[in-house]
């Protein structure tokens, strides 16, 4: 269900949104690499057996292991772990897509992160993939209209992750959240399928304009840290935001931009950026 407010939109400025829209993922191989993967860390690190068996070991597949591994990080007083897992369960259960949309992050994360190195990390330990995986929970709360509900795992995510996404805003699939932490979106933002952001950006709207007022990003861009993006502008598609970069004004698509106000520093050697990962600004001159 879409916001009564967003009334407003640039015209032409979301057509053609690319929202889950990237290669599938064999769901059950996927599961089944974690599952063997935990398996051998059980044998090494006794220390980690009642995590694994809790999240991994004794669960049936991926959405059920999500949703215990989202329950136990997200337990607190006033919704215990015994009232969070069924509930997470069921949203898992109810919403295949959800679970897709989990698989193609965790495939994001290992083709491009280097620091990862099987798809078990990411479920176990990466915060990033974490929170995006509750966004994706409260957006699915508030499509049912169950606004104050989502707005309560927004608040979690926030608390937990130092994360804060708008449960409205729209994003695809195959999403590396690096880090994560401080990384800001607002209520009408939209990201594409297969972007890359790094620690610390905003995704934020000026002033208090009502409708749609937050950025849009288009598949393949890579958003540097600390990279703030205000407004209703749009970041091309394979674009790159440098870090520490404040983006006012819309971005061609395979343009590198850096700065304060950021201005354009040549083309992006990559058609993706997102899926390269390189963050350097030496650009081949634009012609």
């Amino acid at each position: 269900m879409e916001s009564e407010q967003h009334t407003e939109e640039r015209p032409g400025s979301a057509k053609d949104v690319r929202i889950c829209q990237s290669r599938p993922v064999d769901v059950p191989a996927l599961w089944k690499q974690i599952r063997e993967r935990a398996g051998e860390i059980v044998e090494d690190e006794h220390g980690l057996r009642v995590l694994l068996d809790d999240v991994i070991l004794s669960q049936n597949s991926l959405g059920a292991a999500l949703a215990t591994r989202l329950a136990r990080k997200l337990t607190r007083e006033d919704m215990t772990r015994e009232e969070l897992t069924p509930l997470l369960r069921g949203i898992f259960e109810s919403d295949e897509e959800l679970v897709e949309s989990a698989a193609r992050d965790i495939c994001a994360i290992v083709e491009r992160d280097a620091a990862c190195d099987s798809p078990l990390q990411p479920l176990l330990f990466f915060k990033g993939f974490m929170a995006i995986s509750t966004y994706r929970v409260s957006h699915h709360l508030w499509g049912q209209g169950r606004r104050d509900l989502a707005l309560y795992f927004q608040s979690l995510a926030s608390e937990v992750f130092a994360v804060d996404i708008h449960p409205a805003a729209r994003i695809g699939c195959g999403i590396l959240l690096d880090h994560a932490t401080s990384f800001v979106v607002g209520e009408t933002a939209i990201i594409e399928d297969n972007v890359s952001i790094l620690h610390e950006v905003t995704l934020g709207g000026t002033g208090k304009i009502t409708g749609d007022r937050h950025p849009i990003v288009r598949s393949g861009v890579l958003l540097g840290a600390g990279a703030k993006v205000l407004g209703r502008v749009e970041l091309g598609e394979g674009a790159k935001i440098g870090a520490g970069s404040v983006v006012l004004a819309d971005v061609e698509p395979h343009t590198t931009v850096a700065g304060v106000p950021a201005q354009v520093v040549g083309v992006s050697r990559e058609d993706a950026p997102a899926l390269e990962m390189d963050q350097q600004l030496f650009c081949r001159s634009m012609i």
